[in-house]
């Protein structure tokens, strides 16, 4: 019996801290009813439109890198994230595993999750993997599910969730994206706050412009492999299953 106790423990404090974030939420939410045409309808109809484009490009790297994966250290292909989405719910994000099984969360002092170069976490496949993006891939099967958005902010784990300061919890009032604002203008060579700042900066200018502008300029900060890595040291203060981000 003792020795299910962590996982039970380590699952009612994720649900009270996901309550904790509804809660929080609640108020701030966008409704649906409310907005412009584009945020009520047109912004979910090019989620739906530009995933199902990409499904054969999703599927042929996914399949290449996933042989790659397996073949470096045969362990599974995906990483089934849990991440804090809109209205502050939890759902489950699709990634292409970076990192090394059951490797230890390094945490940041400001209570984000450490993104270095020097990660001694990530696998070769996965430290390619993590530069050109394609890791993320998958995360087209979550805008189809209607979970996420091609663009929006990038999603936190539950505990990065429970530090937002101020107006930060904003962020949670759309849907989190593929690519955002704060991906493309910084993306983790951004102290956490600031990038969180750019997160409520995009939810009070979404727009067709915006989108636009933020996907377009996505491909030149992929290609050009512009702050992919966070900028600072890690401490290890903390341990806890958001580990093969």
């Amino acid at each position: 019996m003792s020795a299910r106790r962590p996982t039970f423990v380590g699952a009612l404090s994720c649900a009270v801290a996901t309550v904790s974030i509804v809660g929080a939420v609640a108020d701030q939410v966008k409704n649906p009813t409310e907005g412009t045409f584009y945020e009520r309808f047109g912004k979910r109809a090019c989620d739906i439109a530009i995933s199902l484009v990409a499904l054969p490009v999703v599927g042929v790297a996914t399949a290449v890198c996933g042989a790659a994966i397996k073949a470096e250290d045969g362990g599974p292909v995906f990483y089934n994230a849990p991440r804090v989405g809109r209205g502050g719910g939890e759902f489950t994000m699709f990634k292409l595993r970076s990192m090394k099984e059951d490797a230890p969360d390094l945490v940041m002092e400001d209570g984000s999750t450490y993104n270095g170069a020097d990660d001694p976490r990530m696998t070769r496949v996965g430290a390619f993997m993590r530069k050109t993006s394609l890791d993320e891939l998958p995360q087209f099967l979550n805008v189809l599910k209607g979970d996420m958005s091609v663009v929006g902010p990038r999603p936190d784990l539950a505990r990065e969730a429970e530090l937002y300061e101020g107006d930060e919890v904003r962020k949670l009032s759309v849907r989190p994206g593929i690519t955002g604002y704060a991906a493309v203008y910084g993306r983790n060579s951004l102290p956490w706050h600031e990038r969180l700042a750019l997160d409520v900066y995009y939810v009070d200018r979404v727009s067709l412009g915006m989108d636009a502008k933020v996907f377009a300029k996505t491909f030149s900060t992929v290609f050009g492999q512009e702050g992919v890595y966070v900028d600072g040291e890690a401490c290890a203060d903390g341990l806890s299953e958001g580990c093969n981000r």
